[in-house]
């Protein structure tokens, strides 16, 4: 083994060690009245209930494969404690932006889970076959929806603009389907795959559908991802509001209708520092926004940390 490799070992051994200091600690009994009482850690899931209600709507668990499929994905959260514990703590600063326009367009705040199995609530997430942002778009959906992509300019990486079209999007498989779960499941197979499937199967819910892992997986992670967001504790986390990543509002919003040359001469006039515009303006994708249609953009300077 070279040094290299037993580097990274040690490393990630530490990453590991570390992230259970937010794990629930489960209490060892003394051994004698002077003993101090010792701690241990021993993350277990959450029981699989009878039932459950998403977005309004309630979700029976009345088949075995079912309550196995549910099992895998709570054991799943559990269990990446990395993964799990960054979501729960970006969810801080993502759920203030895009909870009030769901709210909005009449989408059951249930539906926000969905940007946590799309992305990990990471707005920058790009996955190898083209989808981007919190809600993982494609570039013929999006463009369907009306978000612009150049090489200037993805909408997609707009946090505002991409939960609008998550919602129309939403809305209009919610009046073909009738229920939000199967809404929810045509969001990673798509309105065409999920409509097919349902008159093939003579089926009414996708929950009743034979389909392919990933979308299977896809129904009962989402399911799973609230159950998580309900009661961390459950799933043996030890998490205060205090521990998210907090949402600060922006210092300012400007419109802007004009061409910018230089992004950093931009940044520097408007006293906010480089990477902070282009951190908080992930949809800007150059040094420049050319802007020949004299496009009105809202460019966001944030708040000084």
């Amino acid at each position: 083994m070279t040094k290299k490799q037993l580097l990274t070992i040690i490393t990630t051994l530490a990453m590991c060690f570390a992230c259970h200091s937010c794990i629930i600690q489960i209490k060892k009994p003394k051994t004698s009245e002077n003993e101090i009482e010792q701690t241990d850690f021993y993350p277990i899931p959450p029981l699989v209930p009878e039932n459950l209600t998403f977005a309004g709507e309630e979700v029976k668990l009345d088949r075995e494969d079912k309550i196995e499929r549910l099992d895998r994905e709570l054991m799943s959260f559990t269990y990446n404690q990395m993964s799990t514990l960054l979501v729960l703590r970006r969810a801080g600063k993502i759920f203030p932006r895009i909870e009030p326009i769901l709210r909005a367009h009449g989408v059951p705040d249930d539906l926000k889970y969905l940007a946590v199995i799309e992305s990990s609530l990471n707005p920058g997430a790009a996955s190898r076959a083209g989808a981007v942002g919190l809600w993982q778009f494609m570039p013929v959906t999006a463009n369907e929806y009306g978000l612009e992509i150049s090489p200037y300019v993805d909408e997609r990486y707009n946090i505002e603009l991409e939960t609008e079209a998550a919602c129309e999007y939403l809305k209009k498989a919610h009046r073909r389907f009738g229920n939000w779960m199967t809404a929810a499941a045509s969001y990673n197979a798509g309105m065409g795959g999920i409509g097919r499937q349902l008159d093939r199967q003579l089926a009414e819910n996708a929950m009743d559908l034979w389909l392919v892992e990933e979308t299977s997986r896809y129904m009962f992670r989402l399911l799973s991802a609230k159950m998580l967001f309900d009661n961390p504790p459950s799933f043996g986390f030890r998490f205060e509001e205090t521990d998210r990543y907090p949402y600060r509002l922006p210092k300012i919003r400007l419109s802007v209708d004009y061409p910018i040359s230089d992004l950093a001469t931009f940044a520097k006039e408007n006293d906010c520092p480089y990477v902070a515009l282009r951190r908080a303006n992930l949809w800007i994708r150059s040094d420049a926004l050319p802007n020949p249609t004299r496009k009105k953009y809202t460019i966001i300077i944030p708040a000084d940390e």
